[in-house]
């Protein structure tokens, strides 16, 4: 899976890095090395729209 970087990452450093496939995985793109969380793709788009409101 390819990362990249959230659009709403802010340019102060506030960054999150996702990787879309059969799971979603997203991870602080500063601190790599802690693992990232892992997200079933319908988790997600629920995630996502519970905090797009």
């Amino acid at each position: 899976m390819k990362w990249h970087k959230s659009s709403h990452s802010t340019n102060g450093g506030e960054c999150v890095e996702v990787a879309e496939g059969p799971r979603i995985l997203v991870r602080d793109t500063q601190h790599r090395e802690q693992g990232h969380l892992t997200f079933d793709p319908n988790e997600w788009a629920g995630l996502l729209n519970t905090l797009r409101r």
